[in-house]
Formats: structure tokens, sequence, C-alpha cells
């Protein structure tokens, strides 16, 4: 029987535990932004991003404790149309097997095209058994938007829809969608579907940028480094897709052609970033006198420095090759769940200040193991045992560029996704 007292307390109690659930989406999602954030910073690590995954884990657990109080917590974070809210309440509602929860989530997220990703990454978060159903479902729908989700969601779990891509890219209805047309295109790439070339072909030479970036990218994926070419106006553009390009093209291209492309972009001098990063790529040591006196330029140093580091692998702070400056990197441990919102990093912020007359001094002794024209990957010749090891243990950005270095060098398996949930399911 319930005393007075217990009576008196249980408002309190309520109120306890719907606390609990608001602060448990609220690091949830909180979280999740870290993630996405450290998934391309240059100092995250694997082991980093996997300890970042049990906290996220441990917070979507607490959700799941009592389904009726976590998803009225989920849904009232909905209505911020946020990524790492939707990303939250999306993996809650999977998890409930409720199909209304499940629509709620995903009409949020698809209204919202800046929370379209929490919603993605949410599907490539849960295991098969949830995931693969929907995927199904979402793909043999009859809404763009929803063929857009399975299709994306066969990219980030690199699971193969079969004829469901082959569908799409013939349809006209579906290539009038850009965004999905764009993605099926890129899935040609990421899954290495050389049945699928007359469908690069014929988007290969489209007037619109990114269906013709797309295809492009996939055929070289695919083996024809030839096409690798056809991405010089990305290369040469400031735009959305220099920097895939750039990671991409100078991997693909001859060391001579490669070479004739870096001069023309270094007459740009708008463009010296995008030389810097060319650089690094093509993992020439023909080139490092010219990074080691780029180091001298503070608004390049950084950059110079990381890609020094991409060719020869030598880690500046481990060889105490860097300037002192004020440690404002941000690590797993320094956050206290959403306590700290300086998550607005710039590509270099994270990445040390080497000391250009340091790194001189040590290439003197170290440049006589280098051939130059010949291309180089952290400190070693391109190989597919060394890329693995790189994939498993490099930092985040480091294993991006593996992974493009070992599909173009292994062309049966699928490009490895390197922002993919590192915990198993």
């Amino acid at each position: 029987m319930m005393t007075a007292l217990d009576t008196q307390d249980a408002p309190n109690i309520k109120h306890a535990y719907k606390d609990f659930y608001e602060h448990s989406i609220e690091d949830a999602s909180f979280l999740w932004i870290l993630r996405s954030v450290a998934i391309e910073q240059p100092h995250y690590t694997a082991h980093d991003i996997r300890a970042l995954e049990h906290r996220i884990a441990a917070r979507l657990d607490g959700l799941m404790t009592a389904l009726d109080p976590g998803w009225a917590a989920c849904e009232a974070a909905l209505e911020f149309q946020a990524p790492g809210e939707v990303f939250a309440a999306m993996v809650t509602a999977m998890r409930s097997h409720d199909s209304g929860k499940i629509k709620t989530a995903v009409d949020t997220g698809l209204e919202n095209a800046l929370a379209t990703p929490g919603l993605i990454s949410a599907m490539g978060w849960l295991p098969d058994a949830l995931v693969n159903p929907w995927t199904k479902r979402f793909l043999n729908g009859k809404e763009m938007a929803h063929k857009y989700l399975g299709l994306t969601t066969c990219s980030v779990r690199r699971q193969n829809p079969g004829e469901h891509l082959t569908h799409i890219l013939q349809r006209d209805d579906c290539q009038q969608h850009e965004k999905l047309y764009c993605r099926a295109l890129r899935l040609i790439g990421e899954l290495r579907r050389q049945d699928a070339m007359p469908a690069i072909y014929q988007a290969i030479h489209n007037d619109n940028d990114n269906i013709r970036f797309w295809a492009t990218w996939s055929a070289v994926l695919l083996g024809h480094r030839a096409s690798a070419h056809a991405l010089q106006d990305f290369v040469f553009s400031a735009g959305p897709h220099q920097h895939q390009a750039i990671q991409l093209a100078f991997r693909a291209l001859p060391v001579e052609q490669a070479r004739e492309w870096i001069d023309t972009l270094s007459d740009d001098k708008n463009q010296t970033r995008a030389v810097i990063k060319a650089t690094g790529a093509l993992g020439d040591p023909h080139a490092i006198n010219w990074l080691i006196n780029t180091m001298r330029d503070p608004t390049s140093a950084k950059l110079a420095g990381e890609s020094f580091t991409t060719i020869t692998g030598i880690d500046l702070k481990a060889h105490r090759l860097t300037l002192d400056a004020p440690d404002d990197t941000i690590t797993i441990d320094d956050i206290d769940d959403t306590d700290n919102d300086n998550l607005d990093l710039d590509d270099d912020e994270n990445l040390p200040v080497p000391d250009a007359e340091k790194v001189a001094a040590l290439w003197c002794q170290q440049s006589p193991h280098y051939i130059i024209g010949q291309r180089y990957f952290m400190g070693q010749p391109i190989g597919a045992k060394h890329l693995k090891t790189v994939l498993a243990d490099g930092t985040q950005r480091q294993r991006h560029a593996a992974a493009l270095e070992l599909a173009l060098n292994e062309r049966d398996v699928p490009l490895p996704n390197t922002r993919a949930r590192m915990l198993t399911p």
C-alpha cells in the first residue's frame, strides 16, 4: 500500500526520471556531434573514436531503460530538427520496433536537410537484423527521399543493393533527383560494381557538376585511372569537390603528370593549400624541401607539416620537431558531455606547428632512404600490407587516405568506410 509519504514523493520521482531521459538524449546528441567532428580530425585515432562510441552507446541504452519516457524525451528533442537529436531518436525508434515511432523520426530527419546526416548515421549504427528490412522497405518505396535513405544506408554500411541500384540508375525520375542519382553513382565506386560502368559512361559527361564528379570519381575507383584526367576541373577550382578530387586524382595520375598539375596549381597564389594537399597525396619526396620551406609561413605551416608526415611517416611531435604553441587540442578526456561547446574547428586547428629548421636537419639524414619519383605513404612505398596497418592504427585523416590507396590497389574489395561505426553493433 502506498503511504502518504510515497504519494507525496511520487511526482518528484517522476520528475527525476524525466530529467534522466532528457539528459540521456541531450548527451547522446552532443556526443554524436562530437563524433561527427572527430572522424575528420587529424589527431583522433580509431581507438579514440571507439572510446567515444562507448559513451554514445551508454546514453542510447539509457533511453531504452523505460521506453515510454525515453521516447517522450526523443519526441521533444525532435522539435529541434537537429542531426544529433534525430540520430538518437532514430536509434531509439528502431530498437523499439514501433513503426509509428520510426516514421516520426524518419519524417523529421528528411524534412530538414541539415538533420538528414543524423538519420543516415543511425541506420549505420544499428545491427543488420534491425536495419536490413527497413533498408529494403525504403528502397522499394515510391518517395524519392525514401529511396535516397535506403541507398545511403547501403553506402555507409557497404551493402550491395543489387538490382535496386541498377533500377535507380536507369529510371528517368531517379536521374532527375540529383541527390539520389549522385549517391547511386558514388555507390558504384564504393562497392566496385563493374557491371554499372554503362551508367558511369552515361553520367560522366553530364552538364551537372555534382553528377559528373561522382561519375568520374567512381570510374577511377573502378580501375579506370585515365578518368582521373577528367577530375582536372575540380582540382583546379576551389569548389565543394576540390578536396575529394585532389585526394583521388594525385593518387591515380602518373607521377610526372601529377607534378605538372601541381606546377600549374602553384601559379595561383590562392591555391597554396591545394598545392600542399596535392603534394601530400602524391607522395613524391621530390617536393619535401618545398614543404619544409612552406613550413616557415605561419599561414600554411601546419598543413605543410601534415603533408610531410603523410609522405615520410615522421611524427613531428614524437621526434620533437615542433614549435611551442598553446595546446588547444580537444581530446576525448577534455569533453564533459554538453559543457564543452568548442567544436567549431578549422582544418588545421589540431595539427602541430612544425619547426622548419629541425625538420630540415632531420630530412638531411633521412632523404637518402627515399627515391625521387617513387610514391610513398607514411614512410613506405605503396603496398597493401602497410596500407592495412595504417587503416587500423592511423589517425583519421591517415585512415581516409589509406582507404583510397587500398581501393586503388585492390580492385575487388569495397572502399573501406573509415567513418563507419567501429564498435560491433
